[in-house]
């Protein structure tokens, strides 16, 4: 028997209380992924990022994550190392021509999905630090995160990374990575793509960060503000799982 992802998949629907008022009520659902048919993508976890404040809260991250993709990958799950913009870094290495020379597959027409407003405001780039514009600061993947050129998959094309995963019928999606209310949802790598395509994607909640400044709406701390973003997705996006579900797995 093939070892299993071992997740307590959290989503939230909307619903009504006893007295007949609008509630949001949280569902949380065991479920055992074949790691076969599984993969794990980390979005955009870049060396640097142009906000001071987003690469001080990435780093305390680092090590976690990169503890999780050895732990997932040991257990058979394919590894999707998907920075955005470097792939000019990884030309020519056996990571990146894996994904490449995979045959391309018929995508799927997008569902329709309902997409409401994020619970953030993140106009003026969401930078808490005083950074005055963006510029691209990033050349690769932060080097604290192992790639390992024997197994992994390298790309940041949506068409690559589905045609790649379905070519080895793997159907269902762990992301992980920065940021949550941007390119954690908008890349074409990412969720709300994924989504639509027909991945069964799960969010790992405590290896994310939001661009956000608290300066702006709703007013509340940089912590209060990804709390809001995972909720949102909970909502109307995927489900969201814990990195230690991941550790702990192996049965």
């Amino acid at each position: 028997m093939g070892k299993t992802l071992n997740l307590e998949r959290r989503t939230q629907t909307l619903g009504q209380d006893q007295h007949g008022r609008n509630v949001w009520q949280v569902s949380e659902t065991r479920v055992a992924w074949p790691a076969n048919q599984s993969a794990l993508l980390l979005c955009d976890v870049w060396d640097r990022h142009w906000s001071r404040g987003a690469n001080e809260r990435l780093a305390p991250l680092l090590p976690r994550m990169d503890q999780v993709v050895r732990a997932a990958r040991s257990l058979g799950v394919r590894i999707i190392h998907a920075p955005s913009d470097t792939m000019a870094f990884y030309e020519g290495t056996p990571a990146r021509q894996r994904v490449q020379e995979a045959r391309a597959v018929e995508l799927p027409t997008p569902a329709e999905r309902e997409d409401p407003p994020l619970p953030v405001d993140a106009s003026d780039s969401g930078t808490d630090t005083g950074e005055p514009t963006w510029h691209k600061a990033w050349s690769r993947q932060h080097p604290a995160i192992h790639i390992d050129q024997d197994q992994d998959g390298i790309s940041d094309q949506g068409k690559e990374v589905y045609s790649f995963l379905r070519g080895e019928g793997r159907r269902r999606l762990l992301i992980l990575g920065v940021h949550t209310n941007m390119c954690v949802l908008n890349r074409s790598f990412a969720i709300k793509q994924m989504v639509k395509w027909g991945m069964e994607v799960t969010l790992l909640r405590d290896l994310t960060d939001t661009m956000y400044n608290p300066a702006r709406p709703p007013y509340v701390s940089h912590e209060e503000g990804t709390r809001l973003v995972v909720e949102f997705i909970e909502k109307f996006w995927c489900p969201t799982a814990l990195s230690e579900e991941v550790l702990n797995s192996g049965g």
